[in-house]
């Protein structure tokens, strides 16, 4: 026997630390497990391949984060404790395609649509961002407030009042529409498609997912808004910030501390079994983990109704994902010099060849001609290179887990993801951004490559090497995050709470599941 506190929480990713915080600063007494033996989930950074080089092993840039209710509740503290945030004031983001096009985002939106080809584009963009301006209460509310609630109706109201009944109904016709038919309707010219297509990668869709046409123009609004920030020194840091907090407000952190089950007496979550060492909840058990690992694992067969097991079988993960970083002698010369200012290039032309690689990795395929973010982190942190250095966080984000073939017949993906199929794959990534920066070799120090069955053993939430805590299509979102039978964050069974990029509001670093779970439970319980 650990002791008993108030809150229990699983799981030490952004949503478990924010929880903990929250629950902390209300007066509770909270113990967070973790079973990697550091915290953060798929938050860290380190010495991924040679020494004086910083990169952020997985995620890495915070404007979910800095954007959302987790940071206006937690941020101050978490600067207090060390917390320094470096962003971009110029231009944030581009997309590259194969024949040189390229389209740019600028903080400002004025600056960005400079550059359409069409004013009557221009007009259409500024008009999109207005539009979430003049509804951001209410689009705020729907997202950081349980999906299945009087407050959802308070949100929709908020829509009527500023649109009417037609403009609500508008709002329901993007979300039913994918990114690639939004900007063919919207848009004359290629120029959104191309930098904010690739975009809906970053939150587990593709260009042809019905909510892509409502996740761009949140995308965009939101990079307008709060731009790219990163970590000054890494992700680390970030998780420093957070220890020193949590230590701060007494939260007892334990890692290497795998829970086996959850402990139900009487009907009630009362505490959790990790390492042999039974920690017992007063109030909640909060769990960061997959549908699938909680009703199906975690949980008493008893305590868990046939449809709720059934539904979390048949809950459906996306694609998996590859990270490959490079650490470079100087920074990368590219053909097109504007690009040499901008801290994410997509390597898309849009829609079109992201949309062919997104199907080909869910037809089982290594895509012949993956979509590849190239983060370069080092422009707003030099901190993080050596002088005059560079490095690359490059991130592919259609990939199969289990592949059955090569589309480019190419590789070899008869033994899965051998290190040569993952070194192979990360060369493809690499020849697509040597055909923009001419003598990248020449600079190229050293690349590590983390492939998607060592996402899955890092962090078991990526099943099947699936960042994005499941897929987020349209049918497994919003109300049915995660589970028709299990639409918010308090689940069925009383004291047990579900938090996690597989509960609502979905993937990301905002934190959001986090911060509803524990602000509902503080309510509860004054």
């Amino acid at each position: 026997m650990s002791g008993e506190v108030d809150a229990v929480v699983v799981g030490s990713g952004i949503n478990g630390l924010v929880s903990a915080a929250e629950l902390a600063r209300a007066g509770w007494s909270v113990t967070v497990l973790e079973r990697n033996p550091e915290i953060g989930g798929f938050i860290a950074s380190g010495q991924r391949t040679l020494p004086g080089y910083v990169h952020d092993t997985y995620s890495s840039w915070h404007p979910l984060f800095v954007s959302g209710p987790a940071y206006a509740a937690l941020g101050e503290l978490l600067h207090e404790h060390g917390l320094v945030y470096r962003n971009t004031q110029e231009w944030a983001c581009a997309s590259v395609a194969d024949d040189g096009r390229i389209a740019r985002a600028h903080r400002d939106p004025l600056r960005t649509v400079d550059e359409f080809e069409h004013a009557a584009d221009r007009a259409a963009y500024l008009s999109v961002l207005d539009k979430i301006g003049d509804n951001l209460a209410a689009i705020a509310g729907f997202l950081s407030s349980e999906p299945r609630s009087w407050a959802l109706l308070r949100h929709g109201a908020k829509l009527i009042n500023t649109g009417g009944v037609r403009g609500a109904e508008g709002w329901l016709r993007q979300l039913a529409t994918s990114g690639r038919g939004f900007s063919r309707r919207e848009f004359r010219g290629g120029e959104v498609d191309q930098i904010f297509a690739p975009w809906l990668l970053h939150a587990g869709l593709s260009p042809d997912h019905a909510s892509g046409g409502l996740m761009l123009g949140l995308l965009a609004s939101i990079m307008h808004g709060a731009g790219l920030p990163v970590v000054e020194g890494g992700q680390r840091n970030f998780l420093a910030a957070f220890s020193a907090l949590l230590e701060s407000l007494g939260v007892r952190v334990r890692t290497d501390a795998e829970v086996e089950h959850v402990l139900v007496d009487g009907g009630r979550a009362v505490g959790v079994v990790a390492g042999g060492q039974v920690h017992r909840a007063r109030r909640a058990v909060l769990a960061s983990v997959s549908p699938s690992a909680l009703y199906r694992e975690l949980l008493p067969p008893a305590a868990v109704k046939t449809h709720l097991e059934q539904q979390a079988a048949q809950f459906r993960h996306g694609r998996a994902a590859m990270q490959v970083h490079v650490a470079l002698s100087a920074p990368p010369r590219w053909s097109d010099r504007r690009l040499s200012e901008v801290p994410i290039v997509h390597l898309s032309d849009g829609s079109g060849s992201t949309g062919i690689a997104c199907a080909e990795a869910e037809a089982g395929l290594l895509p012949r001609n993956p979509t590849v973010v190239v983060g370069s982190q080092y422009l707003l942190d030099p901190t993080r290179v050596p002088p005059g250095a560079a490095s690359l966080w490059l991130q592919l984000q259609e990939v199969p887990f289990a592949p059955t073939r090569d589309a480019a017949d190419e590789l070899d993906t008869s033994r899965g993801w051998t290190p040569e199929l993952a070194e192979g794959f990360a060369r493809r990534a690499l020849d697509r951004l040597r055909a923009h920066a001419p003598g990248l070799s020449d600079l190229i120090c050293a690349v590590d490559v983390i492939a998607p069955p060592q996402l899955a053993e890092h962090n078991p939430n990526a099943i099947g090497g699936d960042p994005y805590g499941g897929s987020a299509e349209l049918d497994q979102g919003y109300l049915w995050r995660p589970l028709p039978a299990a639409g918010n964050h308090q689940t069925p069974i009383p004291g047990l709470w579900h938090i996690g990029a597989a509960t609502h509001p979905g993937p990301g670093l905002g934190g959001e599941s986090g911060w509803m779970a524990a602000n509902s439970l503080i309510k509860r319980n004054r």
